[in-house]
C-alpha cells in the first residue's frame, strides 16, 4: 500500500485544528486519506451476497431476449383496431411462456397469449383478457378504446441490452443483484477480496466473557459491538481480545494486527486521561493523529497508519465508552472501510422525522442522540429520545432503533420540529 504522509496531508488543510475539529472536516479527512485495498477473486453467485463487485458486469444477452407479452390476453396487429366501434378478431392459436406461436397472424386475426410469451410475428399489441368481450374458442371482441397500438408489449432489450453494463463495479451485491445475474446466465462474478480488520479493546479493568469479574472490573462489550458492525460490513475479522494497559502489550498487539490486517480498530486509550505511552507507541510505529472532535458522544479519536516490518495498516482508535464506539464507527470508520473495500459511496440513509419532545442542544458541536422512530396517527414519521444520553449507557443504544443527528450549527429543537434521523435497521 503506497500511502501519503498524514501529517503532510492535514497540514495543507485550511483551519485544521486537531484539538477542535468539526465532524464534517474529520469525515472528509478520513474519507480522502484512505485508499482502496487491491485484490480480487472470482466467486459463485451463491457466495457473492454483500460482496463488492470488482468490475462492471456486461450483459451477455438482451433482456428480454424477444418482444413478449406483459399480460395474459390476446395479441394482434394494432392497425386492425376500429376507431369508432368494437373489433372482433378470429383466434388462430395460442402462445405460452416458453412455447411460441409458430404460425402466421393475418389481419383480423389474433393469438391467445400468456404473460412472458414471445409476441407472434407481426403482432404489436396485447389486450388484457379482462378487457375483452364474447370470448370463445374461435373469436374475441375488443371494445373500442380499451387498448392502443403497442400496449402491453415488452420490447426486446427493454430491460438490458446485450453488451451494456448490467451492474456497475463497486456495488455491494444485494439479493436482487443475484437474481439479475442469474437471469443473464452468469454464475460467477469478480469481487473485491474481503477486507481484513483486526480489533481489540484496551484496559486493565476489562474482562472477557467467561473470565471472573474481579472488584472494579467490567466485562468488555465493545469487541462484541464491533464484531456485529464489522460482520454486517462483510469484513474478515481478527479478534485480538483485550490488551492490557502497558507499553509492551500495546506495541505487540499493534505489530501483530499490522502484520495480518488491512485496518486496525481499537477501543479505549485515546482520551485525554490515557497513558502517554499510547501516543508514543503509535507515533513510533506509524503516522497517527489524535483528535478532539466537536461531537457528542465520542470526542476523542485517533486516526492514521501503523507500519511494522514493511506492512502498513490503517488505524482507527475509537473511544472506550460503549455508545461512543458505535457512534464513531458509524460516522467515521464505516465509510472509510467501505472505501477500502472498493465500494461505491454508500452514504448513511437519512430521513426527516418530527421530534416528540424538546431537545436541548448548543450550537458548535454535532450531537448524536439515541431515538425511537415510529409513526403518528397519520402515518408521518416521529421520533423520541430514549432517555439518558450518557456515552456509557449501552442499554439506550439497544432500545433505540435510530440515531437523531443534530448538526454542528443547530440549536435547541422544539417539539414538532423536523430532525435528521439515521435508522439502524438494515444499516450496513
Amino acid at each position: 500500500m503506497t500511502q501519503p504522509n498524514l501529517t503532510q496531508f492535514v497540514s495543507a488543510l485550511a483551519d485544521y485544528d486537531p484539538n477542535a475539529l468539526p465532524v464534517a472536516q474529520a469525515q472528509r479527512i478520513v474519507q480522502d486519506f484512505v485508499q482502496p485495498i487491491l485484490g480480487v477473486e472470482t466467486v459463485s453467485i451463491w457466495q457473492a451476497l454483500d460482496r463488492v463487485l470488482a468490475a462492471d458486469v456486461m450483459s451477455p444477452i438482451s433482456v428480454p431476449a424477444h418482444d413478449n407479452s406483459a399480460m395474459d390476453g390476446f395479441a394482434f396487429q394494432g392497425v386492425d383496431l376500429l376507431p369508432e366501434t368494437a373489433t372482433t378478431f378470429a383466434i388462430v392459436g395460442s402462445a405460452l411462456a416458453g412455447r411460441a406461436f409458430e404460425g402466421t397472424v393475418g389481419h383480423g386475426q389474433c393469438v391467445r397469449i400468456m404473460t412472458g410469451a414471445v409476441m407472434p410475428a407481426g403482432c404489436d399489441t396485447v389486450v388484457p383478457q379482462e378487457f375483452t368481450q364474447n370470448a370463445s374458442e374461435t373469436a374475441v371482441t375488443v371494445p373500442r378504446g380499451v387498448v392502443r397500438t403497442g400496449d402491453n408489449r415488452r420490447l426486446m432489450g427493454e430491460d438490458l441490452q446485450e453488451g451494456k453494463a448490467a451492474i456497475a463495479g463497486g456495488r455491494i451485491l444485494r439479493p436482487a443483484d443475484l437474481g439479475l445475474l442469474a437471469s443473464l446466465g452468469i454464475g460467477q462474478v469478480m469481487v473485491q477480496r474481503r477486507l481484513r480488520v483486526a480489533f481489540f479493546s484496551t484496559g486493565d479493568e476489562l474482562r472477557s466473557l467467561g473470565d471472573e469479574l474481579d472488584p472494579g472490573c467490567i466485562y468488555d462489550s465493545n469487541r462484541y459491538t464491533l464484531f456485529g458492525m464489522l460482520t454486517r460490513l462483510g469484513c474478515e475479522l481478527i479478534d485480538m481480545g483485550v490488551v492490557k494497559d502497558d507499553p509492551a502489550s500495546l506495541e505487540a498487539a499493534l505489530r501483530t494486527a499490522c502484520a495480518n490486517a488491512d485496518a486496525i480498530i481499537t477501543s479505549g486509550g485515546v482520551s485525554v486521561g490515557a497513558a502517554d505511552y499510547t501516543k508514543q507507541i503509535m507515533a513510533q510505529l506509524g503516522d497517527v493523529t489524535f483528535w478532539k472532535i466537536g461531537m457528542r458522544p465520542g470526542r476523542p479519536m485517533a486516526f492514521g497508519t501503523i507500519t511494522s516490518k514493511g506492512k502498513t495498516a490503517y488505524l482507527f482508535g475509537l473511544p472506550g465508552n460503549p455508545v461512543a464506539v458505535m457512534v464513531t464507527f458509524y460516522f467515521f470508520a464505516r465509510d472509510a472501510l467501505l472505501r477500502m473495500m472498493g465500494a461505491s459511496a454508500v452514504p448513511l440513509p437519512l430521513l426527516r422525522a418530527a421530534s416528540q419532545t424538546d431537545i436541548r442542544k448548543k450550537p458548535g458541536r454535532t450531537e448524536y442522540q439515541r431515538g425511537v422512530l415510529s409513526a403518528d396517527a397519520l402515518g408521518a414519521p416521529v421520533v423520541r429520545i430514549t432517555g439518558s444520553q450518557g456515552s456509557g449507557v449501552l442499554r439506550s443504544m439497544s432500545e433505540a432503533n435510530c440515531m437523531v443527528v443534530l448538526r454542528h450549527e443547530q440549536g435547541n429543537v422544539r417539539t414538532g420540529e423536523l430532525v435528521d434521523v439515521v435508522v439502524f435497521d438494515g444499516l450496513t
